[in-house]
């Protein structure tokens, strides 16, 4: 953790705005990969749920 206090002196020599600019860009792109990994999990969710359904289907057609 000794780069953190380096780092944000360095950010000092930036405009306020450019730093704020960046900070939302960057805030932006982390919402969107995690809206992205939260879609394929629901994918992922429904498809296991679906297959679940079927397999237990079969066994119940086979009279299980």
């Amino acid at each position: 953790m000794d780069w953190i206090e380096p780092a944000i002196r360095s950010l000092h020599a930036y405009p306020r705005w450019l730093v704020a600019a960046c900070g939302v860009i960057v805030g932006l792109a982390v919402l969107w990969v995690i809206g992205k990994i939260l879609k394929w999990t629901l994918y992922l969710m429904v498809a296991l749920a679906v297959l679940l359904l079927g397999l237990g289907a079969f066994y119940w057609w086979l009279g299980g």
